[in-house]
């Protein structure tokens, strides 16, 4: 069955470009201009998934996922991904509390931007039949623990020391590299292996930057948080303490 994606932005050229590449890859696609018309349109029909923009007319990317995560039905849980040029971490932070799925910044690779697609819908197909009960007899993958930490890949859900930490898809895949062998450094081609699709390219500063909010989004639930250790030159591991 054809999957159905939402685009919400403002610029009527990223839609059409971003829309093109999506149904080459075989999605079906609907397009807005703005929050408020959107609003209405995925609440009442629903797609698969929505990319979203956080600046716009009439009400902006966060205005709108609040409010579909407050209307009873499909919209509390359809899958988000903010697309905005404001790479700012408040930005950030406020749009995954929200419940969003991930967040991408503007310029964007559209090969970036359709394997994270992919991973969600993904991830939101597994949730759905295990909810339903679908997936007897079906190997899923385990739940890793390591020591305070806790992630489980069927859900993607992370806690450290029981309380909730909110990750982006790409965050979740580099943590789940080094946390599947502790102590063992994993250089920054290998994490970007494990976060990218092979036809994606990316430097090593996007690895990175992606450390850095890790360990910033750790640090909010524990201060004292040192569960990555950074080895000059060679890449990262994670501490199991």
């Amino acid at each position: 069955m054809q999957q159905t994606i939402a685009l919400i932005d403002d610029d009527r050229n990223i839609l059409t470009s971003v829309s093109i590449a999506l149904q080459a890859e075989g999605y079906a696609t609907r397009i807005y201009t703005d929050g408020e018309n959107a609003l209405k349109a995925l609440t009442d029909n629903p797609p698969d998934l929505a990319v979203c923009d956080i600046k716009m007319p009439r009400m902006d990317g966060l205005e709108l996922l609040r409010r579909l995560r407050e209307t009873p039905g499909e919209g509390a849980t359809l899958p988000v991904i903010f697309l905005t040029s404001k790479d700012d971490e408040a930005d950030e932070a406020l749009g995954l509390a929200s419940g969003a799925d991930d967040y991408i910044v503007k310029p964007f690779s559209q090969r970036l931007l359709i394997a994270r697609i992919r991973a969600i819908l993904r991830r939101a197909d597994l949730t759905r039949r295990i909810a339903a009960g679908e997936n007897a007899g079906e190997s899923l993958p385990e739940t890793i623990v390591r020591g305070r930490l806790a992630m489980d890949p069927a859900r993607h859900e992370v806690t450290w020391g029981n309380q909730p930490v909110s990750l982006t898809v790409t965050e979740f895949l580099i943590l789940e590299a080094l946390a599947q062998r502790p102590g063992v450094i994993k250089s920054r081609n290998q994490l970007m292996d494990a976060a990218y699709h092979e036809d994606v390219f990316v430097d090593d500063r996007t690895v990175d930057s992606h450390i850095k909010r890790l360990r910033r989004k750790f640090r909010l639930v524990d201060p004292a948080f040192a569960g990555i250790d950074t080895l000059y030159g060679a890449g990262y591991s994670f501490a199991d303490d």
